[in-house]
């Protein structure tokens, strides 16, 4: 009993939370360090989505979570809470809910109207804020930078016409740098803020201090512009365009980094937004509209044509065609019909039908697939650990660097004014934003990109994967093929009618369950142009198991099966031209041959060759005999060579483990539960939504669509994705590499670089947004 207890892990909880007054990178260092700093808590805090994501101990609680986060200086919010249920509604048809669609018929027909959906969510208060403080800003702090800048616009006592407007640009326009400065400070902390802060109120302050007690109030006094730390007497020169010009620019750079870090989470929240709001539930014959959270699995609903289906389910009644564009990418709506299922969040386009909800809530594809690309999005892909590493201590290092620049310059040239200069300079150039948006804005990008192409990247650790997979492995049925039987060719001999023959088989194979039996009977009525109620039906009927089946159909004595069968007979049988193939005999002798195969998609043999493209080596793998799978190898344009035939579903993992051995990198394809161990043990998983739920936990990627190209862009999308972060580090680092040796050397006006600063965070957010032009 007491080594059972010990044993006994912590049960471990997760929760999401959202963080308030993160204005940098290492704001978003800082949170994470304080909240992994306590016992039996692991988390992860990400800049650009403004969210931690926390395992914790149940001892923990998550009031002590946000504590620890308030203590730090930021503001941290619960998680909402689920929505109450009402239980009666799913039971019963109470009488509240009948008379609203009577009293409110607007709000019935509002969902089926797709604008109003989003508009609420287009207004953020926080974004409003930000342009209105830009806006005053700008409007002040453009004549005063023209007005230092442009000599012969200096008017008699123009300085203190600058002052005026300067002033509430630094104080109330840089309220929020200096607010979160002093926060930060009061916690021991430093963070871009405190640079900003810093350098804005230094260059301010040194002004008021010339204007009131050196020589730059007197009337008719004129002042140069300089790219360039230069020697001037200090008492005479102000500072008032630095100090506006930087708060300005980087208020600037604040909101467009702020409206491209939206647009970057925009195809997530079109995700979470595709569902249905209410829906029309069947009680008692009777429709009854109710929330979709009041729906219950089981429960029967109605979707009309131009509705979104309320919620994952099968079709009982009815047929229509549904599109599922906005779901999957998939252009053409499919058509359903009774016995189908549907996906919540596709829209009916054409006919009445009738669902049984099968998944509802959290369980429902839709709301799966918007889980996995948060969390995605929520990650940290190695390369962002490094960079978060270093913006946890960049602020600090850069206050050394401005002080050490002060006191070198004071030393070698014995010049207050360019000391000065370089110093604020080196303070506004310095930029960790740019550190910590790097690799979060290509991921929002990337993934909701995908999301709406019907791709889902599991995390930021699967992009890495991709660069490395040089061989690929297809899963030969549901990922190459169909996965359905279908009846492919007929060959009948001399003298025999080919319909006769597709006749007496097909009524014969249809009083049989078997798949080979369905896949005749529907070829056999599809060629001969009839419903296949309109074929004969057997007088007698036998299943033979393992061999075939046969019986008596219009007077005649028929078997279809294999040789074996024929031969228990004594029919004589011939040999088939494919492996495989059904011998169909009556009266005694062979008249024909029906060959039935899964067939091939398609998109498969396109999809092999996109892969090729990439510099792969596509695989076939398959537990069918060799003969069907080399045909089917050779149809898609897979090497013989590159064939693993008659494997066991066990032993499809140690097949990834054997090209592993070789030295290759594996990504491996599959749809089915027999895939699910060869999905985890491939370098790279990738499974078709369209398969079972085993495959897709295990799988790295999901594709939505069961169309192998989807894989090609799968890997494609990921590469690139990688691509652009790799990219903005290389800009983030190159640009505080170079930029702060030319601030401390003198080379750059504060002003200036404040500017480049400013648009160094704008520059990685936009590279990121260029990956939604990803087709």
């Amino acid at each position: 009993m007491t080594s059972s207890s010990t044993a006994a892990p912590a049960p471990v909880l997760t929760t999401e939370l959202t963080i308030g007054g993160m204005t940098c990178a290492s704001c978003a260092a800082r949170v994470e360090k304080k909240l992994n700093r306590m016992d039996g808590v692991t988390a992860t805090v990400n800049y650009a989505t403004e969210k931690a994501r926390i395992e914790y101990v149940a001892e923990v609680g998550i009031d002590d979570l946000i504590a620890t986060v308030v203590k730090t200086g930021y503001t941290a919010e619960k998680p909402p809470p689920p929505e109450p249920e009402p239980l009666p509604a799913a039971s019963e048809p109470e009488p509240e809910p009948e008379p609203e669609p009577e009293h409110e018929p607007e709000p019935e027909h509002e969902p089926r109207t797709e604008p109003p959906t989003g508009e609420p969510s287009e207004r953020d208060p926080k974004l409003d804020s930000l342009r209105q403080r830009l806006t005053v800003s700008a409007a002040l702090s453009a004549p005063v930078v023209l007005l230092a800048m442009v000599p012969a616009l200096q008017f008699e006592n123009w300085q203190w016409l600058s002052l005026t407007l300067a002033a509430p640009v630094v104080i109330w326009g840089g309220l929020p740098f200096h607010r979160a400065t002093w926060v930060n400070l009061r916690h021991g902390a430093a963070t871009m803020d405190t640079l900003v802060s810093i350098g804005t109120l230094a260059a301010f302050g040194w002004s008021l201090w010339a204007l009131f007690l050196g020589s730059a109030g007197v009337p008719g006094m004129r002042h140069g512009f300089g790219l360039t730390a230069g020697r001037a007497d200090g008492a005479a020169t102000i500072y008032l365009e630095v100090a506006a010009g930087v708060v300005t620019f980087i208020l600037l750079g604040r909101y467009l980094e702020a409206r491209a870090k939206r647009k970057a989470g925009s195809a997530l929240r079109a995700l979470m937004e595709l569902g249905a709001k209410d829906v029309a539930v069947l009680r008692g014959g009777a429709e009854v509209r109710i929330p979709v959270a009041a729906l219950r699995t089981g429960d029967l609903f109605v979707v009309r044509p131009g509705e979104k289906i309320a919620t994952d389910g099968t079709v009982t009644e009815g047929a229509s065609a549904v599109d599922a564009a906005l779901l999957t990418g998939e252009s053409l709506p499919v058509d359903v019909a009774a016995g189908d299922t549907v996906t919540g969040g596709c829209v009916n386009t054409s006919g009445r039908l009738v669902v049984e909800a099968t998944r509802v809530g959290a369980d429902t594809q839709l709301a799966r697939m918007a889980k996995l690309v948060e969390d995605a999005q929520n990650g940290k892909a190695r390369v962002q650990r490094l960079a978060d590493r270093i913006s946890a201590v960049f602020v600090p290092v850069v206050l050394l660097i401005a002080l050490g620049t002060l006191v070198t310059w004071l030393l070698a040239t014995d010049d207050t004014t360019a000391a000065f200069t370089a110093a604020v300079a080196v303070l506004i150039i310095a930029c960790p934003c740019a550190l910590g948006l790097a690799t979060p804005t290509a991921l929002l990008v990337g993934t909701g990109r995908g999301a709406q192409l019907g791709i889902l990247i599991k995390g930021p650790e699967v992009l890495e994967h991709t660069r490395r997979v040089d061989t690929v492995v297809l899963d030969k049925t549901g990922t190459v093929t169909t996965g359905r039987m279908t009846l492919s060719k007929v060959y009948v001999y001399e003298g025999e009618d080919e319909a006769e023959l597709l006749r007496l088989a097909g009524a014969l194979e249809h009083a049989s369950e078997h798949p080979v039996a369905r896949a005749v009977t529907a070829g056999a009525a599809e060629r001969l142009g009839l419903p296949v109620a309109e074929l004969p039906v057997p007088t007698s009927f036998e299943n033979v198991p393992g061999l075939g089946v046969r019986g008596s159909v219009d007077g005649h004595r028929v078997l279809v099966g294999r040789p074996a069968l024929l031969k228990a007979e004594g029919i004589e049988t011939v040999s088939a031209p494919e492996p495989g193939a059904v011998q169909v005999a009556w009266d005694g002798r062979v008249r024909g041959l029906l060959t039935v195969a899964d067939a091939v998609k398609e998109t498969s043999a396109e999809a092999v060759a996109r892969l090729r493209a990439l510099g792969l080596t596509p695989v076939l793998l398959t537990g069918d005999g060799r003969a069907v799978a080399e045909t089917v190898a050779a149809e898609v344009g897979i090497d013989a060579d590159r064939v693993f035939a008659d494997v066991l579903p066990r032993e499809k993992a140690d097949v990834v483990r054997r090209l592993q051995a070789e030295g290759r990198t594996v990504a491996m394809v599959g749809d089915g539960v027999n895939d699910a161990a060869a999905l985890a043990t491939a370098d790279l998983g990738l499974a078709m939504g369209t398969g079972t739920d085993a495959a897709i936990e295990a799988g790295d990627l999901t594709l939505v669509r069961g169309d192998l190209r989807v894989a090609a862009d799968a890997i494609r999308l990921s590469r690139r994705t990688l691509a652009t972060i790799k990219g903005n580090l290389g800009w983030a680092f190159g640009y505080n590499l170079a930029a702060l040796p030319l601030a401390a050397a003198g080379l750059l006006n504060p002003m200036i670089a404040g500017l480049a600063m400013a648009f160094s965070s704008v520059f990685v957010v936009s590279n990121s947004l260029r990956l939604r032009r990803f087709t």
